[in-house]
């Protein structure tokens, strides 16, 4: 935190009074604001640059760390403009750990899943473990909690009242993920928490997914500023040439950068000027292997972007979107001090990084130790149901044997849900899922011990032929969700998830065959990302025992209750139509057998 004391310190090390405590030497300085590469040496006093110069003796001490970084490029920190942290299902700390030394020092995040299970009163701990990590958090307050329409159940529901107070704290850097469908409709609250933002100067963070003409006018007459939902490079050129900062993502599972990118390498060179990049869902097995910022920028240049425009989508461009350019983005004097040091700007490796003001990788060997804080009872043990049994995931019918029609939510990707009528048999009253139709059971819990809901449906496009799969990090609302082919292998796998206080499982025949314990808030682990990583392919592995052929049967159980993915989600409320903004009910007809 500023005091006039330190600001006091940093203008007297601006002048050379105070010596540096770093020094970066004989580097090649990527200067994002001008395009421009030069020979330059900066010093760093605290956590600021204090001086970019080609020499800066003057400003060296006796006990001035120098780094040689001659035959390098030196380049800002990179900025992830829009992330679900949680869904990384790493804590804060362990996140820091898997993607500072991929030159990642900065990221957006509205920690909305931590607030679904914690609230904001919870949020606090979340807040010290930031201030205590290597990488900087700017926070956006969600636009309400949850997300979800209709409204499905979470720990807490965030209002235009926490707005009225959070959009004056420092902490706060503007309103986080506004969904179209809140605009159009006009949802009071929504439309409060939005002027609450506007009074004081407050970005807005947009998500309008498959948004284009009168729909896009209407929603950004909200005020929306940045966007990070477009499925094509025609929809990302039309916001872009509305004015809105555009957002390319490259998540885990969504792999939108190739087809994005052609708005700048097809439709017009200008849209970098206002483009970045963000991961919004990651994992630790990608970012071990891919890596995470410095990927999506190695992916752009390998499009045919320049390597300048690229490294500038990823840092001075983020920054001015988010309004967080006085203090990250570039690298100049009074800026923060967050530098990587990459061998060559068209392969852009990442060796050496610099974040808040210390060197916590070098020459690829990370500097300092990752100690997660302890944890208290605030955060574990959030997950209230009872135990629950084979019948209750049954779904009971009026007519005791014959046909169902049901309308099951296929899968036709990751962030692409449609409408599949199927032909189910109905045997003693139940309906039968069936693995040659490629039809599986779906239930989603309500986890919080409010109102004890238990939903049921129906999904295909997952070709499961036997088990279940469970999991209670599931964005937005972090609710139980459950698939499976039988009831008594959906039972312990929920069974597994509600006595451990969270995570994922996969069972077949009534055996566990591989369990991730969540204990922080039931979303996250302490688990070094390296040995997360492997417990991700451990469960990504078994589920080929259930038959999926998913590229990742996990992520895509996570997102069934994300309602504003286009045009079916299941919630603890029930299977929800988002064309139509409400429920709807799976069994369309019913013929008794004669």
């Amino acid at each position: 935190m500023i005091t006039t004391e330190l600001l006091a310190e940093y203008i007297a090390a601006g002048a050379a009074e105070i010596k540096a405590d770093v020094a970066l030497l004989g580097g090649t300085l990527m200067n994002v604001h001008t395009g421009e590469y030069y020979l330059a040496d900066i010093a760093i006093y605290k956590e600021k640059i204090v001086a970019v110069e080609p020499d800066i003796s003057e400003y060296m001490g006796e006990h001035t760390r120098c780094i040689d970084c001659k035959g390098k490029y030196i380049v800002p920190g990179l900025i992830d403009c829009h992330i679900h942290v949680e869904c990384s299902k790493m804590s804060m700390t362990r996140f820091a750990q898997a993607v500072l030394p991929h030159g990642t020092t900065s990221i957006v995040s509205g920690l909305d899943e931590y607030i679904s299970v914690l609230g904001l009163d919870g949020l606090q701990e979340i807040f010290q473990e930031i201030d205590a990590s290597p990488l900087k958090v700017f926070w956006g307050l969600p636009y309400k909690t949850p997300y979800t329409i209709p409204t499905s159940t979470v720990a807490y529901s965030v209002t235009a009242k926490d707005h009225e107070k959070y959009q004056k704290d420092p902490r706060c850097f503007g309103v986080w993920e506004l969904v179209r469908e809140a605009v159009q409709t006009r949802d009071e609250d929504t439309l409060a928490a939005l002027v609450a933002a506007m009074k004081q100067h407050k970005p807005i963070f947009g998500c309008s997914p498959l948004a284009r003409g009168k729909d896009l006018n209407q929603y950004l007459m909200s005020g929306v500023r940045v966007d990070h939902e477009s499925y094509d490079h025609e929809e990302l050129l039309e916001k872009a040439r509305k004015g809105i900062h555009t957002i390319i993502r490259e998540s885990a599972v969504t792999k939108f950068l190739k087809e994005n990118i052609r708005a700048i390498t097809e439709g017009a060179a200008g849209v970098a000027r206002h483009t970045s990049f963000c991961s919004d869902d990651v994992h630790a097995r990608g970012i071990l292997e891919y890596g995470h910022m410095d990927h999506l920028v190695r992916l752009a240049i390998q499009a045919g972007v320049a390597p300048m425009t690229a490294v500038q989508m990823a840092t001075i461009n983020a920054a001015q979107a988010y309004h967080i350019d006085d203090r990250v983005g570039t690298i100049a004097p009074g800026k923060e001090a967050d530098i990587i040091l990459v061998d060559e700007p068209g392969t852009f490796h990442v060796e050496t990084v610099l974040s808040k003001g210390r060197i916590v990788v070098e020459k690829g060997v990370s500097q300092i130790e990752y100690i997660p804080p302890k944890r208290t009872t605030t955060l574990v043990n959030t997950v209230s149901h009872a135990p629950v049994q084979a019948d209750d995931f049954a779904y009971h019918v009026d007519i005791a044997n014959g046909i169902a029609t049901i309308e099951a939510i296929h899968s036709v990707g990751p962030f692409m849900r449609k409408r599949r009528d199927v032909e189910l048999v109905v045997k003693d009253g139940v309906i039968q899922v069936d693995a040659q139709k490629d039809v599986a059971y779906v239930s989603v819990m309500e986890r919080y011990g409010k109102n004890g809901n238990i939903s049921k449906g129906f999904i295909s496009g997952w070709e499961l032929t036997c088990g279940a799969i469970a999991t209670t990090a599931s964005p937005d609302d972090n609710n139980l969700v459950v698939a499976g082919m039988n009831h008594e292998d959906m039972a312990l796998a929920a069974n597994t998830l509600i006595q451990a206080g969270g995570g994922q499982v996969i069972v077949v025949d009534g055996e566990v065959l591989s369990f991730l314990p969540l204990p922080i808030a039931g979303i996250v682990s302490d688990l070094e990302p390296e040995d997360l990583a492997q417990k991700e392919r451990e469960l990504d592995q078994m589920t080929k025992r259930l038959g999926s052929t998913l590229p990742d049967p996990m992520f895509y159980l996570s997102f069934l209750p994300i309602t504003a993915i286009p045009d079916l989600a299941i919630t603890d409320g029930g299977n929800v139509d988002y064309t139509k903004l409400s429920y709807f009910d799976p069994v369309l007809s019913l013929k008794q057998a004669k």
